[in-house]
């Protein structure tokens, strides 16, 4: 059964390893004492692999939910989604460092 935002928003841990809520299509709310996580378990090249969606609040279950049809459409394509994201976050690292600032440094 899928979660709902009533339920994530009410939900406690019970114990302080975490507790797993799953919501379908491997993506599930790991409760902690420290915080409630969004993760994705997912097979690339048959390999268990598990993906963070976000922290709830700041990302919303709607917004998980996009997260991971997201990255399940990069999984059909052949694409591994932390590799995506890694790169990605690479390209804005970079981005944001070539300023003119830093050109006229050099």
């Amino acid at each position: 059964m899928p979660l709902t935002d009533t339920f994530v928003r009410q939900v406690k841990p019970s114990k302080p390893s975490g507790d797993k809520h799953a919501d379908g299509s491997g993506m599930y709310l790991l409760l902690k004492p420290t915080g409630k996580y969004w993760r994705l378990d997912y097979r690339y090249l048959g390999v268990r692999k598990t993906l963070a969606l976000g922290i709830y609040p700041d990302v919303s279950l709607a917004k998980a939910r996009k997260r991971r049809e997201e990255a399940r459409t990069l999984i059909a394509d052949g694409i591994a989604p932390g590799a995506d994201k890694r790169e990605k976050k690479l390209l804005q690292i970079a981005a944001a460092t070539n300023t003119f600032e830093a050109a006229a440094r050099q």
